[in-house]
Formats: structure tokens, sequence, C-alpha cells
């Protein structure tokens, strides 16, 4: 039997619903660290499985970084205006926004990078290994490496997040997903420098 206190300890760390706390403590047999992993697995299943919803409510967030040259304008979405308007979802826009402030992504995801740009870049690696004397099977290689770090690096949803580098901006919005039992997407960004 796992005691209350456990699973107040555990729905504090996490903020998932107290019932979901106790199934993963008793699956885990009182070890929070599984139980946090469990739940975490759980998670990204319930966002994956909600992923095809729509997602036509949610809310513009701004934040100007304290230097007053640093802006950011962020829309983010879920399915309805009730989630929209929680304090938890509103949290999560404003740590996206000052994220974005921080990282400075170029894209949403690797797959809205223009082929061209990343052909580019293919054409610049490749010059930077021409006379490295490697088989060219070798080098295509470690192009491609390149080139996909690259990708993750400018596109905030595979940026490690600033708060928590051990998490990418996905497994947050993920982890959020599973939190407010909706579906949640970033739609567009526009971050301002001076």
């Amino acid at each position: 039997m796992i005691n209350a206190k456990l699973v107040q300890q555990l729905r504090v760390q996490t903020g998932i619903s107290m019932m979901e706390c106790k199934k993963s403590l008793e699956e885990a047999k009182g070890d929070i660290k599984k139980a946090i992993e469990i739940l975490r697995t759980k998670g990204e299943l319930k966002a994956a499985a909600k992923a095809k919803r729509s997602t036509k409510e949610g809310l513009i967030e701004s934040y100007i970084h304290s230097n007053g040259k640093i802006g950011v304008l962020l829309k983010i979405c879920s399915e309805t205006d009730f989630v929209a308007k929680s304090k938890e979802f509103k949290e999560l826009a404003h740590n996206l926004a000052m994220h974005i402030a921080a990282m400075d992504p170029q894209y949403l995801s690797p797959e809205d990078i223009p082929k061209e740009f990343l052909m580019g870049e293919r054409k610049i690696y490749r010059e930077q290994f021409s006379d490295s004397g490697k088989p060219q099977k070798i080098i295509d290689q470690i192009v491609e490496g390149k080139i996909k770090k690259y990708s993750e690096e400018i596109s905030l949803l595979t940026q490690p997040f600033v708060k928590n580098p051990d998490k990418t901006v996905q497994d947050i919005i993920n982890e959020y997903i599973a939190k407010l039992g909706e579906n949640i997407k970033v739609e567009k960004f526009v971050r301002y420098q001076i």
C-alpha cells in the first residue's frame, strides 16, 4: 500500500493528478524516480494520441527582456478556451517566450527549414572535409550528422529547454499536454532584437 504523503510528494513534483501519481507509485513499488519515469512515458503516449486533435483556442504571449532590446511574440494554441485561460497554460506560454528570447531559434521544427538553406550548409560542410583524405561515404555520414545537429539547434521544438537542458522544448510541451489533458501546439513566433 502506497502512503498518501508519497503520493502528495509526487503530485507536487509533477503536477499530475493524485490518481495517476498513485497508480505510477504502485507500479514503481514506491520508488519516486521510477514513478516519474512511468509518468513521463505515459505523458508522451498521451501527447502522441492527442497530437491529431485540432487546436483552435489559445493565446498570444509577449515577452520583453529586461534590457528592452529583445522582444518575443508567441502564438500558442490549445483545444479549448478553458485550458487557454488556465494558469498552467499561461505559465507554459511565458516560459516558451523567455526561451525564444534566450535561445534565438530560427524555425519551429527541423521540417520547417528550407531545403535550399540546408543544401548550402551541406556544401559548406563538404568543403570543410574535402582535403581530409576520408572516403566520400564517411564524409557524407559526417555531413548528414552535422546537418541533423545544426537543424535541431536552430529549431525551437528540438532545442534543449533553457530552464531544464535535459529536456527538449517538445518534451516540456508534452508534459503540459499530459497535465492539462489537451493538445497544445506552438503555431508561430517572432523574435525581435535591437
